[in-house]
C-alpha cells in the first residue's frame, strides 16, 4: 500500500492545502501541525509559482506573498526535512510543471523522495503529457497524482486505470476558491472511476463549510480544502494556526458524523 493510501484506510480523508511560506515558513509549519492535530489525514503543500493558473484569487495572493517573502524551492525542501520530524501523515506537493522543470525534474523528484514527500500534483500537466514526469516519479517512489474534471468525461476511465496515490476530483470548472453551491454531477464521475479502479477519490475546489464537506465525503473517499484555510492565513498571519485548528476540527467532526 502506498503511504498515501493510508490516509484513506480508516475514515473519510480530510486533506488540507497550505501554501508554503505564507506569511513565513515557521507559520506554515505551525499551520500544518495544527491541521494534523485537528484531524487532517494528508497535507498538500503548495510550492508558490508566479503564474498559478489553476488557482483563484485567495491562493494566488498567498503565492505572491510567499514569493515576496523570499521563499524558494530549496528553502521549502529544507523546511519539509524539519517538518517530517513531527508530521507523520502523508504529504504531497502541489505546484506547476515550470517549477519542476526549472529545478531539474530528476533533481526535484529525487529530493521529494529523500525528504519524505509522498506525491506530486501538477495541475497544468494534462494526462497526455504526464510521461514527462511519470517514469521519474516511479523511479523514486513518488506518486504522480492525476486530476479529473467535469470536462474529462470520455477520459475518466483511462485516467482512473492509471492513477496513483489518489485521484483528485475537481468539483467545478474554473479555478480554486470557495463556492456556495457545487452543481457538477460528481456521482456519475466517481461511479465511472469506481468501474475502472479502486483508487481513493478526493473531491476538491470549492469546499468551504462542514455541510459541503459532509455532502462531498458521502460521494467520495475524502475532501480537499485549500482556499478556506489559506484565507485564514491571509486574515490572521502568524496567529492563523489556532484558527486553522478550530476550522479543521469542525470539518473533521462533519466527516465523522
Amino acid at each position: 500500500m502506498s503511504n498515501i493510501a493510508s490516509a484513506f484506510s480508516n475514515r473519510k480523508a480530510f486533506i488540507a492545502f497550505i501554501t508554503c511560506g505564507d506569511p513565513d515558513l515557521e507559520t506554515t509549519a505551525e499551520a500544518v501541525k495544527a491541521a494534523v492535530e485537528a484531524g487532517a489525514d494528508l497535507i498538500e503543500l503548495g510550492i508558490p509559482f508566479s503564474d498559478p493558473t489553476a488557482e483563484g484569487p485567495v491562493i494566488q495572493a498567498a503565492s505572491i506573498r510567499a514569493l515576496k517573502g523570499g521563499v524558494t524551492t530549496d528553502k521549502i525542501f529544507d523546511f519539509v526535512r524539519g517538518l517530517r520530524k513531527d508530521v507523520k501523515v502523508p504529504m504531497v506537493f502541489m505546484t506547476y510543471a515550470n517549477v519542476v522543470f526549472s529545478y531539474g525534474s530528476e533533481r526535484f523528484i529525487s529530493t521529494c523522495s529523500e525528504i519524505g514527500i509522498d506525491g506530486l500534483i501538477l495541475p497544468d500537466v494534462p494526462y497526455e503529457e504526464k510521461e514527462e514526469f511519470l517514469p521519474i516519479c516511479r523511479q523514486y517512489g513518488v506518486d504522480l497524482i492525476s486530476l479529473i474534471a467535469p470536462t474529462s468525461r470520455d477520459r475518466i476511465a483511462m485516467i482512473a486505470r492509471e492513477a496513483e496515490g489518489f485521484l483528485y476530483v475537481v468539483s467545478s470548472l474554473g479555478v480554486t476558491g470557495t463556492r456556495k453551491e457545487i452543481h457538477t454531477d460528481l456521482a456519475s464521475m466517481i461511479a465511472e472511476v469506481r468501474k475502472n479502479s479502486d483508487i481513493p477519490c478526493a473531491i476538491g475546489f470549492g469546499i468551504a463549510d462542514p455541510s459541503q464537506a459532509k455532502t462531498m465525503a458521502d460521494l467520495a473517499d475524502g475532501v480537499i480544502v485549500g482556499s478556506a484555510i489559506v484565507k485564514l492565513l491571509g486574515q490572521y498571519g502568524k496567529e492563523a494556526p489556532k484558527y486553522i485548528r478550530e476550522y479543521v476540527a469542525s470539518m473533521r467532526r462533519a466527516l465523522d458524523e
